[in-house]
């Protein structure tokens, strides 16, 4: 696994909430209010979005792998992947896999910590960027994605890793977006963490194959050490559907064992979830695009 540290700026992902407050003096607590008590992702995801366009982000890409097990990225079907990017980017960059080659993805997967898009920049400006980089830095500049910082999150679990993008608007230099990071740099890492430890707690399914409530029932009953013949005679089935429904759960999460997709369904958060509270219907069109090409 890479080595993770802070590079960039050098500001932690970690920032306290002190030091935030001295920097910035007011915070919008309202906004807190609302991610601490949201019981889906949807209301979390779109209010950050509408609080980092008071910063000047107003497109973002956030990855959650909860599950990773090799490789800098991990297995694709493991990640979260939640963005309001105009579709037609998002259509190349995760459609061509165009992100095994961006650098700030790259880096996000590396490191823990804040950086600048200046890096990337500086890097190519000193001829260190590969040709597939380059590639990847000229479709961004064609499609206005030119200015912004990338937060690699501290691991909320083990295996865990979790990074977010903010792409600054159409207008805004590198140098005017580094001026607004030295200003409410420690407020906006402060609200990006707390995003992701609130998405880190919620359950999430994506939208071509979420758990049934009696799949999510019999591996519930495996979690707690029942056989299938415990299973079938508390649930008042036939071991045969028991083991039906345990092989549509490991295809489903994409689990080699049932073993692993305990494990896979604990780290999405998929056990004991309030009926009518999932996250399956987000209505993002490039939340959907992004769903769709990045996992199937």
């Amino acid at each position: 696994m890479a080595n993770k540290q802070d590079r960039g700026n050098g500001v932690s992902a970690g920032t306290s909430v002190g030091e935030t407050l001295d920097k910035s003096r007011r915070l919008d607590f309202d906004h807190v209010d609302l991610v601490l008590r949201a019981r889906s992702i949807e209301p979390v995801w779109q209010a950050h979005c509408e609080k980092m366009k008071e910063y000047g982000f107003d497109r973002l890409i956030y990855g959650l792998n909860r599950f990773r097990t090799h490789g800098e990225f991990g297995d694709l079907s493991d990640w979260i992947v939640l963005t309001n990017h105009d579709p037609d980017y998002i259509e190349l960059f995760f459609g061509k896999a165009l992100y095994f080659h961006a650098p700030m993805a790259v880096w996000a997967a590396r490191n823990t910590g804040v950086c600048s898009w200046q890096w990337a920049q500086d890097r190519r400006a000193a001829g260190e960027t590969s040709a597939e980089e380059n590639r990847v830095l000229d479709l961004n500049e064609k499609m206005g994605v030119v200015a912004g910082y990338s937060i690699s999150f501290e691991a909320v679990f083990e295996r865990s890793t979790a990074g977010i993008g903010l792409c600054a608007r159409k207008g805004l230099s590198q140098a005017d977006v580094d001026e607004v990071w030295q200003e409410k740099g420690g407020e906006i890492i402060l609200l990006n963490n707390l995003m992701n430890l609130k998405i880190s707690t919620l359950p999430y399914t994506r939208l071509h194959k979420p758990l049934t409530r009696r799949q999510r029932e019999v591996l519930q009953w495996v979690a707690d050490g029942k056989t299938v013949q415990d299973i079938a005679t508390i649930m008042g089935l036939n071991p045969a559907t028991v083991e039906k429904h345990l092989r549509l759960v490991r295809e489903r999460l994409n689990a080699e064992t049932t073993a692993q997709a305990v494990m896979k369904a604990s780290m999405q958060n998929q056990f004991f979830v309030i009926e009518g509270l999932h996250s399956d219907n987000l209505h993002s069109e490039a939340l959907a695009k992004a769903e769709k090409m990045t996992f199937g």
